[in-house]
């Protein structure tokens, strides 16, 4: 499962401010302090407005998550979180449309534990349909990311599935398999409403 969002930043923030510790603790202390800029330090300014995405209405299961740019038409993207008997998140799914002209029509990030074994990749599977498999992206301390692309006909398939289903490989027992189940409820009329997001190269 996913480690308690409350307590990662507290530990990372400890770990940042191990080694500014140590800096100021090993300055003399006969020296008056620097000015910062004197230090050559970026004091960094202030962003005013920033962009913060939101969850503008419910689709079924998905939600539609945007962000308030103050133009008439907001990107927006469907997002649907999975969860264990005991309310951990297993797993989110953050999907969204591509501009025309590629093979994939719309794209999606899969967010999964850290405890897995990345080797073994990720795989979908719509309902009974054929499964298909992808390779992790990258890892952060809050778990591990496939970005995947999706074709037309997979939308298709998504629209008219029922659920869909991730299975990934632990890592402590790789003969094994951690399946999600994810609801397809809703997913036609919310990605109808979804925006292309241009993605960088």
């Amino acid at each position: 499962m996913f480690k308690p969002l409350t307590t990662l930043p507290f530990a990372l923030m400890m770990a940042l401010a191990a080694p500014l510790a140590a800096q100021q603790a090993d300055a003399p202390k006969t020296e008056e302090a620097k000015p910062a800029a004197d230090a050559g330090l970026d004091m960094g300014q202030e962003v005013k407005d920033s962009v913060q995405p939101y969850f503008r209405e419910e689709s079924g299961d998905w939600k539609l998550e945007c962000l308030k740019t103050g133009q008439d038409v907001e990107p927006c993207q469907l997002f649907q979180a999975a969860f264990d008997d005991q309310g951990n998140q297993l797993s989110n799914i953050r999907l969204f449309r591509l501009p025309e002209g590629g093979p994939a029509v719309a794209g999606a990030v899969i967010a999964v534990p850290l405890e897995v074994l990345l080797t073994g990749q990720l795989t979908l599977t719509v309902d009974e349909g054929k499964t298909k498999r992808y390779p992790f992206s990258v890892c952060d301390p809050l778990g591990c990311y496939a970005r995947i692309g999706l074709t037309t006909e997979e939308i298709s398939e998504l629209k008219r599935g029922a659920k869909a289903t991730i299975q990934v490989v632990p890592f402590v027992a790789p003969n094994e398999r951690m399946t999600v189940t994810l609801s397809l409820k809703g997913f036609t009329a919310g990605f109808d409403k979804i925006t292309p997001i241009e993605m960088p190269n």
